[in-house]
């Protein structure tokens, strides 16, 4: 990737964790992300077609952007959930409104069976 003063003052800033519950819903958390190999000026240029980022933080496996609204974290989360990135598939959903587990429905009874 370009690493230019220009490429970088472009990027966002690296804050995500506002404790602003408005800002909670225009937050997209990006889950079984390889990030060894897939940096933060990556992950702003996929999510930047949907609106105005104004934040990005990459840990370990996972990473979150900010959007300036709701609206638009919405169209990131409908349009990127379950896309393929070097051999992953993203697990994206609103920081606000995590997925259910996917076992959820099951009642497991103490024996260990499931009803």
């Amino acid at each position: 990737m370009d690493r230019s003063p220009t490429t970088a003052s472009l990027m966002a800033s690296n804050v995500t964790n506002k404790t602003d519950q408005r800002s909670l819903n225009s937050r997209v958390f990006i889950g079984n992300l390889n990030t060894l190999l897939v940096t933060k000026a990556d992950v702003e240029s996929i999510f930047a077609k949907y609106g105005k980022i104004v934040g990005c933080s990459v840990h370990k496996g996972y990473a979150f952007v900010q959007f300036l609204n709701e609206r638009t974290a919405r169209s990131a989360v409908d349009g990127e959930d379950g896309r393929m990135i070097v051999g992953q598939v993203l697990d994206i959903n609103l920081a606000g409104e995590p997925k259910p587990h996917r076992y959820k429905d099951y009642q497991v009874l103490s024996w260990g069976h499931v009803q």
